[in-house]
């Protein structure tokens, strides 16, 4: 998306959200096994996706950001596929969709996102890394390591953190010194950012100006875009047990896409709700009609040459599973 353009970025921020309404209601029927809502955070992943170049531009994401996934047009049935454990990675394409299969790993997106841009100064493709990352991932030693070696090499990253508010039941301010994580940006020269992160164009401009910035030779950055995560950490979570309620209605006044629809008109949400829904329609029959994958691929992508006891494992499943 060249241009802010508030029609479709809500559109896109209602999809999103339908989607994952939906599939917390898969994993609460069995038909996922876990999930973690990004219900609340809307604006942040849409808004930041939306402004890279897709062809050459690439987002790592975490397991909550299913919001970017569809601002980069990612089919979402392939994308929830990795949700059901039919395929690690999910069953799209990531260089073609210039999203990388979501990482679990806590702060682990930004050291892919750093050897990513570092190939990419080498090959001269000109191309930026935006690394999705939250609050409590930024207490972890891997998020220095990255910051410090892109600041060192002048690479094209944009650190873009998702402040929700927790640390899965820890509040930002016990687990993030001084209170703000673009703040730290400057103890490694460069530049740090606060954004409204329920501000779906705030976080559009702020995130293209990064982009652009590291385009031109600028180097990293780092965006801290303040939002709240409105449901549960993931689906086996209760907040009711650290968190008031007064506090999360309090952000429910703040919803992103209800703040996104307030700038249209009633037939362009009632458009966007009719769209929403049927790609719920779709991705829901898609993801029930998903066949197993051959067990052998437990097997077939694990070394590039199989080792000793790998081979020993195919055995015995073969005789196990009667392969």
């Amino acid at each position: 998306m060249h241009s802010a353009d508030a029609r479709e970025l809500h559109r896109l921020m209602l999809v999103a959200r339908r989607l994952d309404e939906e599939a917390v209601a898969l994993q609460r029927q069995g038909r996922i096994p876990a999930y973690a809502p990004s219900r609340g955070q809307e604006a942040a992943q849409v808004g930041s996706a939306a402004a890279l170049d897709p062809t050459r531009d690439f987002a790592f994401g975490h397991y909550r950001d299913l919001g970017a996934a569809v601002a980069l047009g990612v089919d979402p049935v392939a994308y929830l596929a990795a949700h059901l454990n039919i395929w690690h990675g999910g069953l799209y394409d990531p260089r073609q969709a210039r999203l990388a299969p979501f990482n679990a790993v806590v702060g682990g997106t930004v050291t892919h996102a750093v050897g990513w841009a570092m190939g990419a100064k080498l090959d001269h493709t000109g191309g930026v890394a935006l690394s999705y990352f939250g609050d409590g991932a930024s207490s972890q030693g891997d998020v220095h390591e990255a910051m410090n070696t892109a600041a060192l090499h002048e690479l094209g990253v944009v650190f873009f953190c998702q402040n929700n508010g927790w640390a899965i039941s820890v509040p930002t301010a016990r687990q993030v010194a001084g209170g703000s994580v673009a703040a730290r940006a400057a103890g490694y020269g460069i530049p740090g950012h606060e954004v409204d992160g329920n501000d779906a164009l705030a976080v559009f401009e702020a995130t293209r100006a990064a982009l652009n910035r590291a385009r031109d030779g600028g180097g990293p950055s780092v965006i801290e875009a303040r939002t709240y995560r409105m449901g549960p950490h993931s689906t086996s979570d209760d907040p009711g047990r650290y968190r008031a309620l007064e506090e999360e209605r309090a952000w429910a006044e703040k919803d992103p896409v209800a703040r996104a629809a307030s700038a249209l008109a009633a037939e362009e949400i009632a458009e966007a709700e009719d769209h929403a829904a049927e790609e719920v329609r779709r991705v829901r029959e898609g993801l029930l009609t998903l066949a197993d994958r051959p067990g052998e691929d437990l097997f077939s992508f694990v070394y590039r040459e199989p080792t000793r006891a790998l081979h020993e494992q195919r055995r015995q499943w073969k005789e196990t599973a009667g392969a």
